[in-house]
């Protein structure tokens, strides 16, 4: 498996990374132990997760049970912010919360360390330099070892970077946000701003919560059991008009191509020298196989062209 730099962090993590939002909800422990397991086998060094995926603290216990040893081989990330209950109101980027949120993931996860801790969301109560000041403390308590953000707007990380290298503060190192061949705003806001510091992306949904991966078909009924069968208005938006369209030319060029849609998605993203791992999620251990095959084919130049006529 390809190695490649974390940002400006110096760490290494591996092309594919796996996405642990399906464990403590979709799946259960030990169905996430062989996705976990496959993973690990088959040389995946970077495992994402967030506290409030699996039902507030399901993943990450189910990652904490399963990792035991292996724990020192990977490259742990987790989030924090969203709500950690029903009244909403455990949740935010305030010094407290963070200060309470890191130790319940620590201890959710069985470990001591958490090599990226991720801001999940923007935070409008808080301002920035008390979430960075927070964050820069547990860097240098040793409890995390480097720190990104998640669904920042352009301006927002703009003012992060800027507080950080004013106050000489922990600096995010990546950004995690929605960025696949169907979506592709990313590229003219954000993007400009991470290149001049350096920051990588680990985009989230890269098969568009699987319209990307094949199953789907224009006309056809949603796959039984599948995420977009019951995923209410994510789903509206994913499946617009405009999608599908895209999705029918890109499934005609990978035929022309001898490629498989999934071949497409994977290695379009691989190909982005600002992406250091591709987060993909996993219910089957099977499924992170094909992952990272796909994430290994190499497109041609004549490819990418056309890929970008298809969804720019």
């Amino acid at each position: 498996m390809q190695q490649r730099k974390l940002g400006p962090s110096g760490v290494e993590v591996s092309l594919v990374g796996l996405g642990t939002n399906n464990f403590g909800g979709r799946i259960d422990l030990e169905a996430s132990r062989r996705v976990v397991d496959k993973a690990l086998d088959l040389g995946i060094t970077l495992i994402d997760t967030a506290d409030a995926y699996g039902d507030k603290g399901g993943s990450e216990e189910a990652l904490g049970k399963i990792l035991g040893p292996r724990r020192k081989d990977i490259v742990l990330a987790t989030k924090f912010g969203l709500a950690m209950d029903d009244a909403g109101t455990l949740k935010g980027a305030s010094r407290r919360y963070i200060a309470d949120a890191v130790e319940a993931s620590l201890r959710r996860l069985k470990t001591d360390y958490i090599d990226l801790y991720q801001l999940h969301r923007p935070d409008a109560q808080t301002p920035i330099e008390e979430t960075l000041r927070a964050l820069d403390d547990l860097v240098k308590a040793g409890k995390v070892r480097y720190i990104g953000c998640s669904n920042l707007s352009a301006p927002q990380l703009a003012e992060a970077l800027a507080v950080s290298r004013a106050h000489g503060l922990a600096s995010f190192v990546t950004c995690q946000d929605e960025y696949n061949l169907l979506s592709r705003g990313f590229e003219q806001d954000r993007l400009p701003i991470m290149r001049q510091h350096g920051l990588g992306l680990l985009p989230y949904f890269p098969l568009a919560s699987g319209l990307l991966s094949g199953k789907y078909r224009s006309g056809a009924p949603l796959p039984a059991g599948s995420r977009l069968a019951g995923s209410g208005r994510h789903a509206d938006r994913i499946l617009s008009a405009r999608n599908w369209r895209v999705v029918d030319a890109l499934t005609a060029l990978a035929a022309r191509r001898g490629r498989t849609l999934l071949e497409l998605a994977m290695s379009f993203l691989a190909s982005r020298d600002f992406i250091p791992s591709i987060i993909a999620g996993a219910t089957k251990p099977e499924q992170v196989e094909q992952n990272i095959a796909a994430a290994a084919t190499t497109l041609s130049p004549e490819e990418l062209a056309e890929i970008d006529r298809m969804t720019l």
